[in-house]
């Protein structure tokens, strides 16, 4: 099986969950004995002998081999119209960087992104096309136009979860909706995405496909507490600061709990557009004191935050899947996620809240910083649980999609 996969970031050059649910499935779609070209829309220091030692330990087969496109270009994840031009005007500091041609906003760089997808598709031998959220979708279109190819389209987050349900990005949604209702297949990260993708965009449920995503859990070690833990119980928060993450409603449980349990600390860890009304808002409530603003953490930073936390929240107001409570349970970490979330549909043991229920969320906060046999019950069964969460499932899911279209394709299927 030979995938075109087009994507906008890979670990360790990630900002979010994406990259880190494209490395984890790109690796157990190896061991399925897939053949990845992965497309990047940006050259970054990523070694190729790097990726291809990502399946050294695996020898059963000589053709697992990972590919990758650089496609030159200023795109980040989570890109919009302000941080795009952002990043143009940073990039066009030196001379170097200034003979290159960008689009002059996302939209026009979205296109220039599509025509190298095109020139690809004509490059490269492959059997489907896999493309991941609205960045990749007219690159995705532009190959299978060029190839004849079938096109899988996962959708990771909407512009409905972007924005909370709230004032929608015309354009953005315009790109995603042409994406989603152009592919054969559709693939959503839970049944909360699904039934958003069939009321927003018209996609009939026949045509989805839900693909739980997973964890890459191999690497990692329960290590010592930090010292902060000593003195105080520690409550986290670790993610991007957008209001897609409900950071506002931490804020709020935080105040909450202190009037219950005032040895509370809690840590933020993330970076956002919300990073500086949030720590306004800590300022304005009197809780200064009370918070740890530690930036965007990442690789053993990232697991030594889990493990020094009491209690890991993830208040999201609408979360597609979210990957961080999985990682905070691997982590022996006891977690509270909200009812709005995908990976609410497959874990069990770790507590559940509404994210503007603020009270509820606060009585859980408080009776895991409290009770010892809570904590003791949820980080034991918590750890269990996930360790089955792994990707060789959504892996085989995949598989079982591409095929499905490539069957269709020898039965007289159109694409």
């Amino acid at each position: 099986m030979k995938v075109l996969m087009f994507g906008w970031e890979f670990p360790p050059f990630n900002s979010g969950g994406l990259g880190t649910a494209c490395e984890g499935l790109t690796k157990a779609l190896a061991k399925q004995n897939a053949e990845i070209t992965f497309v990047m829309p940006k050259r970054v220091d990523l070694s190729l002998d790097f990726m291809k030692l990502s399946f050294a330990d695996d020898h059963t087969a000589s053709n697992k081999i990972m590919r990758e496109y650089y496609f030159n270009s200023p795109l980040q994840a989570y890109s919009n119209e302000e941080t795009y031009e952002i990043c143009i005007n940073t990039e066009n500091q030196t001379e170097e960087k200034k003979k290159t041609i960008y689009g002059k906003d996302i939209y026009e760089e979205v296109l220039r992104y599509a025509s190298v997808g095109e020139q690809i598709a004509g490059r490269e031998d492959f059997d489907i096309i896999h493309a991941h959220d609205w960045l990749t979708f007219k690159a995705a279109l532009a190959a299978k136009k060029a190839s004849g190819k079938f096109m899988v389209a996962q959708i990771h987050a909407t512009e409905f979860d972007r924005t909370g349900n709230g004032s929608v990005n015309q354009r953005v949604y315009e790109i995603e909706k042409e994406g989603l209702q152009g592919a054969d297949l559709v693939i959503t990260v839970s049944n909360f995405t699904k039934q958003k993708v069939m009321k927003h965009y018209g996609i009939p449920e026949e045509k989805i496909r839900v693909v739980h995503n997973a964890n890459d859990f191999s690497e990692y070690t329960i290590r010592q507490l930090n010292d902060l833990k000593k003195n105080k119980k520690v409550v986290l928060f670790l993610g991007r600061i957008t209001l897609q993450k409900g950071p506002d409603y931490f804020v709020q449980a935080a105040k909450k709990t202190l009037e219950h349990y005032p040895n509370a600390i809690f840590v933020v860890a993330g970076s956002g557009d919300m990073e500086n009304q949030m720590i306004r808002q800590v300022a304005s409530l009197g809780l200064a004191d009370k918070f740890i603003f530690a930036g965007f953490l990442r690789g053993d930073d990232t697991k030594r935050a889990y493990q020094m936390a009491d209690l890991y929240v993830m208040p999201s107001v609408s979360e597609p899947f979210g990957l961080t409570p999985l990682e905070s349970m691997i982590n022996g970490t006891p977690t509270l996620i909200s009812n709005q979330s995908g990976v609410s549909e497959v874990v069990d043991n770790c507590l559940k809240t509404d994210f503007w229920d603020v009270d509820d969320m606060t009585n859980k906060i408080v009776s895991v910083l409290r009770y010892n046999e809570l904590y003791k019950c949820l980080q034991t069964n918590g750890t269990e649980e996930v360790k089955k969460l792994t990707w060789d499932k959504p892996a085989r899911r995949c598989v079982d999609i591409y095929e499905e279209l490539l069957e269709k394709n020898k039965n007289g299927g159109t694409n």
